[in-house]
């Protein structure tokens, strides 16, 4: 990998747009894959990822369906509805959108849904898969992640990756990702000691922790590849869980937020799509 002067912004909407295109020609014909997002309660964010999945989908040709339920949904009308929609043969795709209130188990929707339609990979079973390099659907965000490195010739093989986080949905299955592509991969979280010294052995650095401007430059090394995952709210401005503009300089390649990692996310989920959409043939 050869590292510039100065750090190469990576272009998250440009890469997306370019994988909306080709999902585009895959799905023109007569049938279409089908999405289907079942919504627990109004989360205000979880409104606002809905309408931009259901946007991405139309523009592709994949058709989209919200079922809706109330906040105070039983666990019982939430099972109801995904068993309905594994049943269905015209959806292939599956999604419930998360965060779900506290009286619905997150445990048990996401191992309630059919793993062929499970499209947001969080089935145990799905994610195995990831974990043995044979998956069919992989996680959105995570391999958002791994896809803009190879668009962006980034060799990943043989490098020094640090994550930071380890979540369920981001940090250990990006972990899972990088190891299959063959790199070394240090895991760290909130019990991780000397963390700055840690993260300045990275080649690349994945920040996945939700703390806003975390990683300052003191975590960085001089070229390293810096893929921020964080979306925060500071100020009234969105921003990363990465002090961009102080690390920009010192990296040589950097995602922006917004317009680097989020993007990946639903150009991934429209993959996933077509794919189950494929297999259930």
């Amino acid at each position: 990998m050869k590292f510039m002067e100065t750090g190469r912004v990576i272009n998250g909407k440009a890469h997306a747009a370019a994988i909306r295109e080709e999902v585009k020609k895959q799905v023109t014909g007569g049938a279409n894959p089908h999405l289907a997002v079942v919504l627990v309660g109004e989360d205000p964010a979880s409104l606002v990822y809905i309408r931009n999945k259901e946007k991405a989908c139309k523009e592709v040709g994949i058709s989209f369906s919200l079922y809706t339920l109330p906040e105070t949904a039983t666990p019982q009308e939430v099972m109801d509805t995904i068993d309905t929609l594994n049943n269905d043969p015209g959806i292939h795709g599956i999604l419930v959108q998360q965060p779900l209130p506290p009286q619905i188990s997150k445990h048990d929707v996401v191992t309630r849904v059919n793993p062929v339609k499970d499209v947001d990979c969080l089935h145990p079973h799905n994610l195995g898969l990831v974990a043995m390099g044979q998956a069919n659907v992989l996680p959105c965000t995570p391999s958002g992640c791994i896809t803009l490195l190879k668009r962006e010739g980034i060799d990943i093989s043989g490098k020094h990756a640090v994550v930071v986080g380890r979540s369920d949905i981001v940090g250990k299955p990006v972990a899972l990702m990088l190891l299959n592509e063959n790199a070394t991969v240090t895991i760290c979280h909130s019990k991780t000691k000397d963390l700055p010294g840690i993260c300045r052995q990275a080649d690349i650095l994945v920040a996945a922790i939700g703390r806003p401007k975390f990683i300052t430059a003191d975590y960085v090394k001089e070229g390293a590849v810096i893929i921020d995952v964080g979306i925060n709210r500071e100020n009234g401005k969105l921003c990363g869980d990465v002090d961009y503009e102080n690390i920009a300089g010192k990296a040589s390649y950097i995602t922006p937020v917004p317009g680097g990692v989020g993007p990946m996310t639903i150009a991934t989920l429209l993959e996933n799509c077509v794919r189950a959409w494929e297999l259930q043939g």
